[in-house]
């Protein structure tokens, strides 16, 4: 089975889960190529994958902790081309796959439908007209038109696969909202993480120890400022800040002496391993990563992202985390930090995600569907 995969590079949850699935591809004998742009293109080919260079599509702007919905509608008019999309046509057709993979790049998947190759969406958000609500009638009516095309985007692919734990237990539940005409094409596949709990070595630490995340944003500097004054107030507890690349960990002096500062690393699951409680934003991919690995979660979520805010929610609702804010203390954090590591109730539950995390296999899951549902097309044309 020859696989193309297309990856959004805003964020690198997208390319995590992506280059998971290429990891079980390759390691059952199909052939495999990448499509991505940016630093997530680089990291793919980092690992060792063909990838090729694709244009950039969606552009999320924001700035001090506040997603900016009108900033990105802009940036992302300004990164339509024709000429990037006959470019996709052209990949395509050069590479001639059995199945095209879109994570959360609908380029591709127009691509893919115009050549009549089976294509199959990879995503996490289905309530996109959320962003628009209480915007002014211009963002409104913008929020009709994006409704209408992704409702034709999740109506013309062949099937929809969910990287999250299958219901009640998706953490991403508030954010699907999607028609009930297309749930046989629904697919909850499990997290897809690169490295399962088990084939990881921890990273030694000392305990109790909270593991600090940050995407590439920026803005989300005022995380790392509070996290790190809020470990100030306590020698006992230990920290690991992992910054992203657009986080310059030589901009934060005074370094008390339980913090570590790693810089960016493209393998945190040692760090996953060896730690006790994540703070991070609130994006899907690295909320799944932690719960996969038995963590709890203090989740920042980006304020008037409601995806992420949503996701945060979840955290909170089923306690596998609390909901935090960029206008929490640092003394509020400590106190947040404190209960969940005491109060077993929190790690009881999350241990429970990872074990069905590991039982799900979702790389493995994703693989026998499309193995299964390919074969079943070449029945059919027989």
């Amino acid at each position: 089975m020859k696989i193309l995969l297309f990856i959004c590079g805003e964020g690198l949850g997208h390319t995590s889960r992506c280059l998971a699935l290429g990891k079980e591809f390759l390691a059952a004998g199909h052939e495999v190529n990448f499509g991505a742009y940016g630093y997530s293109k680089e990291l793919v080919k980092k690992t060792g994958y063909s990838v090729w260079e694709i244009h950039p599509e969606i552009r999320l702007i924001g700035e001090t902790g506040t997603f900016d919905i009108g900033k990105s509608i802009k940036e992302s008019l300004n990164n339509l081309s024709p000429a990037g999309f006959r470019q996709l046509l052209k990949l395509v057709e050069a590479l001639k796959p059995d199945v095209v993979l879109s994570d959360g790049y609908y380029s591709g998947i127009l691509a893919a439908r115009s050549k009549n190759v089976p294509v199959y969406f990879i995503g996490h958000q289905f309530n996109m007209e959320e962003f628009f609500q209480k915007k002014g009638p211009l963002l409104r009516a913008a929020g009709t038109l994006v409704r209408r095309f992704y409702n034709y985007i999740f109506s013309s692919v062949d099937g929809i696969i969910v990287p999250d734990y299958p219901l009640p237990y998706s953490v991403n539940r508030r954010n699907f909202t999607i028609s009930r005409d297309l749930n046989a094409n629904i697919f909850f596949s499990g997290p897809l993480i690169r490295r399962r709990y088990r084939e990881v070595e921890a990273k030694p630490c000392r305990h109790p120890n909270v593991l600090s995340t940050i995407g590439a944003f920026g803005y989300r500097a005022a995380i790392f400022r509070k996290v790190l004054e809020a470990a100030k107030l306590d020698p006992d507890i230990h920290y690991t800040f992992i910054s992203g690349p657009g986080i310059d960990p030589k901009k934060f002096p005074e370094i008390p002496d339980n913090v570590e500062f790693t810089g960016f690393t493209d393998n945190p699951f040692p760090y996953y391993r060896g730690s006790d409680l994540v703070i991070t934003a609130g994006g899907h991919g690295t909320i799944m990563e932690s719960l996969a690995f038995g963590l709890p979660v203090l989740s920042f979520p980006d304020e008037k992202h409601t995806e992420q805010e949503n996701n945060a929610t979840v955290l909170e609702e089923e306690g596998y985390g609390k909901r935090m804010s960029y206008l929490t203390r640092q003394e509020v954090i400590l106190t947040c930090i404190r209960e969940v590591l005491e109060e077993e109730q929190y790690r009881r539950k999350t241990r429970r995600l990872k074990e069905l995390s590991e039982k799900l296999d979702g790389p493995a899951a994703v693989r026998k569907l499309l193995e299964e549902q390919l074969e079943n097309r070449s029945h059919i044309k027989k």
